[in-house]
C-alpha cells in the first residue's frame, strides 16, 4: 500500500508539471551555481533500469563521473558541450555485481549512456559472495537442523529462529573491527552451517564481476571505474588506522595495474558520515584520489568538499515516476510542504501517519 501511494504522489507531481518545473529551475541556476546530480545504484537487474535510463537520458546531460567532476570544479564554459543546458547527471553503481555486466552494460551500449562502477578488487579476485549477503544465504542453504553461533543455539527447523540467526550474523559482520576478524567469523559460521563459498545454481546474479568482464566493460567506452576499497570494510569501525590506509591505497594500486590508467575516484563503503570517519577521508586524500563520493543524499555544487560528495539513492525497483520526482527535487518540495504546520490536520499523529505512508522506501546504500 505504501509503495502504491508513493507512486500515486509521484504521478501527481509529474503529470501536474511540478517535476518539469523543478527541472527547469535547476537548469536556470546552472549559470550562477552549476550543479551535479550523482545517482547511486547497486544492482542493475530485478527492476526497470531501461525506463529509468530512457527518462534520464531525455532530461539530463549524462556524463562519466570524472568528466562531470572536472566540469563542475573547473567551471567549464557551456559552449564546450554544445550549449546543452540540461543539468549534468552521473549514474554510478557500487560494488561491481555481475548484473552490472549482464544488464547495465547492455543498456549502456544500446542507449549510449555512460555509467561509472566502483569496484572491490578483493572480491573480484576471490569470486566469493559479498559479506552483506552471507547471513541470508547461509541460513537459506544450510541443511543442519541446529547450530550454535556466538554462544547461542538456534533451532533452524523454526522459521523465526532462522530469521534470528540471519539478524545475528548480519549484526556481527557489521561490527567487525578488521577484515581478518570478519573473515574468521564467516569461516566459523560456514563450518557450523555446513555451507560452502561456491556458487549455487541460479545465484550468479549475486557474484562479483571478473577481471575479464571488467576489461570488456571498459573497452566498450560506456563504462568507467572507480575504487571501493579492497574488501569493503566499514572504514570507521576498523581499529587499525594502518588497515584503513591499506584498504584505500591498495585498491587504487590494484585497479590501476589492471586497467592500465590512473584511477581518480573513490566511493566509501556504506558511505554515511559515521561509517566513513575522519581516518577514512584522510586515507582517501593521502592515497591520491581526486574525488570521493558518499551515500549522503544531496545535489553537488562547486562548494561541496570533493572528498565528501553527495549522491541521490537509485534503485531499479522504484517506479520511474518516483525516481523522476526525487532526482528533480520535486519530492523534496512535496515532503517539506507536507511538514509545514499550515498543512497539519487535527493533530500530530494524523500528520505523521499520512506522511509515513507516502515517504519513499529506501535503504542503506552499500
Amino acid at each position: 500500500m505504501r509503495k502504491q501511494v508513493g507512486i500515486l504522489v509521484a504521478a501527481c507531481l509529474y503529470y501536474s508539471g511540478v517535476v518539469a518545473l523543478a527541472r527547469w529551475l535547476m537548469q536556470r541556476r546552472q549559470d550562477t551555481e552549476p550543479r551535479l546530480i550523482i545517482l547511486n545504484y547497486h544492482r542493475a537487474s530485478g527492476g526497470d533500469l531501461r525506463r529509468h535510463l530512457l527518462y534520464l537520458r531525455r532530461h539530463y546531460r549524462m556524463l562519466h563521473l570524472e568528466e562531470a567532476l572536472e566540469e563542475l570544479y573547473s567551471h567549464r564554459d557551456e559552449k564546450k558541450h554544445g550549449g546543452d543546458r540540461r543539468t549534468p547527471l552521473v549514474l554510478t553503481f557500487d560494488d561491481g555485481y555481475y548484473d552490472n555486466y549482464t544488464h547495465a552494460l547492455k543498456l549502456a551500449r544500446e542507449l549510449s549512456v555512460p555509467i561509472t562502477v566502483f569496484l572491490i578488487p578483493g572480491y573480484i579476485e576471490s569470486g566469493e559472495y559479498f559479506w552483506w549477503l552471507e547471513g541470508k544465504r547461509l541460513a537459506l542453504h544450510t541443511m543442519v537442523e541446529e547450530a550454535t553461533v556466538e554462544g547461542r543455539t538456534y533451532c533452524l527447523k523454526r522459521p523465526e529462529e532462522r530469521d534470528e540467526l540471519v539478524r545475528a550474523i548480519d549484526n556481527r559482520l557489521w561490527q567487525c573491527t578488521s577484515v581478518a576478524e570478519r573473515e574468521t567469523f564467516l569461516a566459523a559460521v560456514r563450518e557450523q552451517l555446513a555451507v560452502s563459498t561456491s556458487l549455487s545454481t541460479g545465484e550468479d546474479g549475486d557474484r562479483p564481476l571478473t577481471w575479464e568482464e571488467v576489461q570488456e566493460m571498459e573497452q566498450s567506452g560506456q563504462v568507467s571505474f572507480g575504487a571501493h576499497t579492497m574488501h569493503h570494510p566499514v572504514l570507521a569501525y576498523l581499529r587499525d588506522a594502518g588497515e584503513v590506509r591499506r584498504e584505500v591505497s591498495e585498491c587504487r594500486a590494484v585497479l590501476e595495474q589492471r586497467l592500465n590508467h590512473p584511477v581518480r575516484t573513490f566511493a566509501y563503503p556504506v558511505g554515511r558520515n559515521h561509517h566513513i570517519g575522519d581516518a577514512g577521508v584522510r586515507a582517501v586524500r593521502e592515497a591520491g584520489y581526486d574525488w570521493a563520493v558518499t551515500t549522503m543524499s544531496g545535489i553537488n555544487t562547486v562548494h561541496n568538499d570533493p572528498y565528501q560528495l553527495n549522491r541521490v539513492l537509485g534503485d531499479v525497483t522504484r517506479h520511474w515516476l518516483v525516481m523522476a520526482a526525487e532526482v528533480s527535487g520535486a519530492w523534496k518540495w512535496f515532503s517539506l510542504l507536507w511538514k509545514n504546520p499550515l498543512f497539519k490536520r487535527g493533530g500530530k499523529n494524523q500528520d505523521q501517519d499520512v506522511f509515513q505512508v507516502v515517504t519513499l522506501p529506501g535503504g542503506a546504500g552499500r
